[in-house]
């Protein structure tokens, strides 16, 4: 398992995705039904309720191998404005920024060091106290928020960033394209296995460097998952 070194740590990771998650699911159902199509409104979709936005098999990958998804947000392209293209990438790039945007809104507590990272106790049942550090939470949040924001920006079919230069294909190749974008999900999934069980460290030289850069200016301090390195750090040295 992926996340067996993490101990506590686990819960702010687990946290931060369902949080991350349900706000970028939700804003491409909201870009989608103010472009037109009420696909999602219909389905509930624009709800930040995680149930509505967990897809059972995508969790348990995010568990048990690293990577994951959301529960598609359905869309009927056809009926978005302004043109079914201009629309699909509006939609999409709802996605990462609002990423960005949840990162930024964060990332203030810890930029202005309103959080401590002392584990403070919010939970007491009897003899066990249950312990938990805010800014490591809020830190591990603001990581994902980015690194959900990057990575969704990678040009490859299905991530939302294809969407991007498929504005500029013509029509005729954007209808073939899309009917063969599945073929993407294995290429994406293939390069995260690659990098976790191989080694190959492609998406880190890929994802990093932008998360690092834009980590500075938001928080002003440490590095992106301190706390979770620290934490399996810790586990691995059986400290």
């Amino acid at each position: 398992m992926l996340f067996q070194n993490l101990g506590f740590s686990l819960v702010y990771v687990l946290t931060a995705l369902v949080v991350g998650l349900s706000f970028h699911e939700a804003s491409h159902a909201f870009v989608a039904n103010l472009l037109g199509d009420d696909t999602a409104k219909k389905m509930g979709r624009l709800s930040l309720n995680p149930l509505a936005h967990l897809d059972p098999l995508g969790s348990l990958m995010i568990l048990f191998v690293g990577v994951g998804w959301g529960k598609p947000v359905r869309i009927d392209a056809d009926k978005l404005r302004p043109s079914p293209k201009i629309g699909m990438a509006l939609v999409a790039i709802a996605g990462p920024i609002t990423n960005f945007l949840l990162a930024f809104a964060l990332a203030l507590p810890l930029r202005f060091h309103l959080l401590t990272f002392n584990p403070q106790k919010i939970f007491a049942l009897g003899d066990w106290n249950l312990y938990l550090s805010p800014g490591c939470l809020f830190q591990t949040a603001v990581s994902l928020s980015l690194g959900l924001a990057i990575f969704n920006l990678v040009p490859i079919s299905p991530l939302d960033g294809s969407r991007l230069w498929q504005i500029i294909l013509p029509t005729r190749f954007y209808n073939t394209f899309v009917r063969y974008e599945i073929l993407g999900v294995f290429l994406v999934l293939g390069l995260v296995l690659a990098d976790l069980y191989l080694n190959t460290g492609i998406l880190n030289r890929l994802l990093l460097p932008p998360l690092q850069f834009l980590w500075r200016p938001l928080v002003g301090f440490g590095q992106p998952f301190d706390c979770i390195t620290r934490a399996a750090s810790a586990r691995l040295c059986g400290t």
